[in-house]
């Protein structure tokens, strides 16, 4: 009888010490949460391609088929692109165009288009002096490029 209190008194003291170990494995044990990306993904190049007067097609052609079509508001499609990482909002945008009669007026939200590439140069007519010469270079300090998801992934594997 006594080797069996004995035994239930160490089994106890057992099981009292495993629940004040689990309080600091339980932070360290998480689940694991997958990686999502929900939306439409739009790009600054693609806004750069939007121009008002473009027709609804067009729209979806540059685009793509936007997330939101309200009935209510039909002049109105949402674009919205989330990126969740271990459960963690990495990356939100949100774009809304508006339409008046089949045709893009205007559009807002936190994408803004890219900056043209190219400088335009203007024509020098025969005879007329450079206009180069009239104006110091202007050194113009390169713009760091955004990288996309599929950037990142590429970047993560090593390639």
């Amino acid at each position: 009888m006594k080797s069996v209190l004995q035994a239930l008194a160490a089994i106890a003291i057992l099981l009292l010490a495993a629940c004040s170990v689990t309080d600091t494995v339980g932070e360290k044990l998480t689940p694991y949460k997958i990686d999502i990306q929900q939306g439409n993904v739009v790009t600054q190049e693609m806004v750069a391609k939007l121009k008002p007067g473009m027709t609804k097609a067009q729209v979806r052609f540059v685009l793509g088929t936007p997330l939101i079509m309200d009935s209510f508001h039909a002049n109105r499609w949402d674009y919205v692109y989330r990126y969740q990482k271990a459960g963690k909002l990495m990356e939100e945008r949100k774009l809304a165009l508006f339409f008046e009669q089949e045709l893009l007026q205007r559009v807002e939200g936190d994408v803004v288009a890219a900056s043209p590439t190219e400088e335009k140069k203007d024509p020098v007519a025969v005879g007329e002096p450079s206009r180069a010469a009239e104006q110091p270079e202007q050194d113009a300090a390169p713009t760091k490029k955004e990288k996309g998801f599929f950037g990142r992934m590429i970047e993560k594997i090593g390639f």
